[in-house]
């Protein structure tokens, strides 16, 4: 019977205890953002929506991990190792030598044991990669999580990514080369894409060199253009119920790698970002949406 394989136990089996991920915004900006491949970012997103209050760029980065760890003691009152997630925006998007002073400055915090490094597969290349791992190398932990979204690119295009699913592959097999731990990230529901399409995305992501995969459901947030679009073509999207979310979902993992692990399967976003155009799925917490997937992943494998 196959099995939600959860990163988390990954984690406790590598390294013998949950590692809490602290946010911190080190003040990045994306290339589809600042007229370098673009302009508006992708039209899903409000990184506002996305990350914890403590964590803004006005705040010096140590005060930022600070306040991040004073959270998590109070929210997880177990957790007792960090990790810094440098996580809003496109987090190698810097010359290499800025990217050395940040990363330096967040693992010199006495607490801090490692980095994950959220980014876009078109702002790598060999000496980001190769500085990411030596710091691997020197005994620190990281973690590099990749915005894929889609497999599709008419999908990637009509969403503004700037990049094409090539471009991923390219850097999930250079991030692999040098034996880096490494997350991709892909959302279900996005504009023009079928049942069907999302679910032989399974098949497509079984083929890249991943650890670890976040899947989201699509959610349509205020003041987007991904808003606008669902306003005046909601026919091209497949709104997925809470119950549809989860059947899909049961399906989908057993068809994964079994090596792969799941970082999140589903996504939360504060009900004030929400646009009232779709419907939601009420309060509930990730914890309740997990316990209710392996329910669903044992009913349905019988």
């Amino acid at each position: 019977m196959a099995e939600l394989n959860s990163f988390v136990d990954y984690f406790r089996r590598k390294y013998g205890a949950r590692l809490q991920k602290v946010v911190i915004d080190a003040g990045f900006t994306c290339p589809n953002r600042d007229g370098s491949k673009g302009v508006g970012g992708c039209t899903f997103c409000l990184n506002n929506a996305f990350h914890p209050n403590y964590c803004t760029p006005e705040k010096p980065l140590f005060q930022q991990i600070e306040e991040g760890i004073e959270f998590h003691r109070v929210r997880y009152r177990h957790a007792q190792r960090y990790i810094a997630y440098f996580q809003p925006y496109t987090n190698t998007y810097a010359p290499v030598e800025k990217l050395r002073e940040l990363y330096g400055l967040a693992l010199s915090h006495p607490q801090i044991e490692g980095i994950v490094v959220g980014t876009r597969p078109d702002c790598v290349d060999e000496e980001k990669l190769d500085l990411l791992s030596g710091i691997q190398d020197s005994g620190k932990i990281v973690i590099v999580e990749y915005g894929i979204e889609s497999c599709y690119d008419r999908t990637l295009k009509r969403i503004n990514r700037g990049h094409d699913f090539a471009c991923a592959r390219t850097a999930v097999e250079m991030t692999a080369e040098r034996g880096l731990t490494q997350c991709a990230h892909f959302i279900f529901g996005l504009p023009g894409e079928s049942l069907g399409e999302m679910m032989d995305e399974a098949e497509i992501i079984n083929s890249l060199l991943l650890t670890s995969v976040k899947f989201h459901q699509l959610q349509i947030i205020r003041g987007t253009a991904m808003e606008q679009e669902f306003r005046e073509h909601r026919e091209d999207f497949h709104e997925f119920t809470l119950d549809g979310y989860l059947d899909f979902m049961a399906e989908f993992i057993p068809r994964l790698r079994p090596d792969i692990y799941i970082d999140r399967f589903a996504s939360e976003v504060p009900p004030r970002y929400l646009s009232p155009l779709q419907r939601g799925w009420g309060l509930i917490r990730y914890q309740e949406l997990l316990d209710m997937l392996r329910k669903r992943m044992a009913m349905q494998q019988g």
